[in-house]
Formats: structure tokens, sequence, C-alpha cells
């Protein structure tokens, strides 16, 4: 496969899983947390600065395990992450007092208060382990630039819904939603690694 249609369709996976696995997450309170108190603009740009750079260091660990680990295996392992995602989905995330905290006292500007929050929230993060399992498969500049948008953009989705309906989400038909996206794809892996 050429070199652009593989960073395209790294991207475009990316872009979904991510975007799947955001939603319920904690990190979409988080921005409605701190869109109640700030700007969305600056909020905005300090989760993309932040996921940024949360996903870069994903992709270089998931890329550097590509590469010694046949690909088969890696499908299997990757099928059964994405598998364990959807479970951790279903049980949900909630906001606890700390990233509350985070939220409220972020300092004098939001940018940095939301790129400093989402560094830290997102350290260890289903979307980090997605986006290292992600680029154990492909193309490591389409799959950070895809995660990188996928977050920022569910996160921007939140912000505006949040805006618009408050409360009133359908989060448990929601978290379903993104845990079947993930059952999904991680079947798809383990039968293709169990094919390899």
């Amino acid at each position: 496969m050429e070199r652009k249609q593989r960073v395209l369709e790294a991207f475009w996976v990316s872009t979904g899983i991510i975007f799947a696995a955001e939603l319920g997450d904690k990190s979409q309170l988080m921005a409605l947390a701190f869109a109640s108190r700030y700007r969305a603009w600056p909020v905005l740009a300090g989760i993309t600065l932040s996921t940024a750079v949360v996903h870069a260091l994903s992709v270089i660990a998931g890329a550097s395990v590509a590469g010694r680990v046949p690909t088969g295996v890696i499908n299997v392992i990757a099928g059964m992450a994405f598998i364990a995602f959807a479970v951790w989905t279903l049980r949900g995330d909630e906001l606890t007092e700390a990233d509350e905290n985070r939220a409220r006292t972020g300092g004098r500007s939001a940018l940095v208060a939301a790129g400093v929050a989402f560094f830290i929230a997102e350290l260890g993060d289903k979307t980090m382990l997605a986006t290292i399992t992600l680029a154990t498969r492909y193309e490591v500049i389409g799959t950070w630039a895809g995660s990188t948008i996928g977050m920022v953009a569910a996160d921007a989705v939140a912000i505006a819904v949040g805006a618009l309906l408050g409360r009133r989400l359908p989060e448990r038909t929601v978290r379903v939603v993104a845990a079947v996206l993930f059952v999904v794809f991680g079947l798809v892996l383990i039968v293709e690694g169990l094919r390899a």
C-alpha cells in the first residue's frame, strides 16, 4: 500500500476509534467542567496541545513495540485490549475530586489550566492505551493525527452538547455504543491475528 494511503487509513481508523474511546470518558466530564468556568476556545486549545503531546508519546511507544513482535500476535493482543476497553467503557469513568479541583483551580490561563489538567488526566487513560495499541498496527503520523483529532472532536462535542442540553445526555447509551464499537474492532483484530 502506498504511504499516503497508509497514512490516511491510520488517520481515519484512529480518529474513529479514539472518538469512540472518549465518549463517556472522564476527560469529557473535565471538558464540561472547564467550559462551565472558561470560554470554550482556550479550553479546546489546551486540550489539543496536551492531547498532541500525550498521543505523540503513545505513538512512539506503540511503534517501538510493533517492530519487535509478529503482526499476528500484535493483532490478537490489540483485539483483546479493545475488548477490555469495551468493558472499561461500560464501567464508565467518574470525575474524581482531584479532577474537579484541577478544573476549578487551574491558574490564570484557561489554556494552561486545561492543558496541564488534561495532560495529567490522560496519562495511563484508555485513550492513551488505545493510541499505543493503534500505533502497533497503523502508520505513526496518521495514528498520531487521527487520535489527537478524534479526542479533541469528542471533547468539543461534549462541550457544545453540554452547553445546549446540560446534564440530560443519555450517558448510558453513549457508553454502550462506544463499547460495541470497541468489541467489533477487537473481534476483527483477533480474527486477523489468528489468520496471520
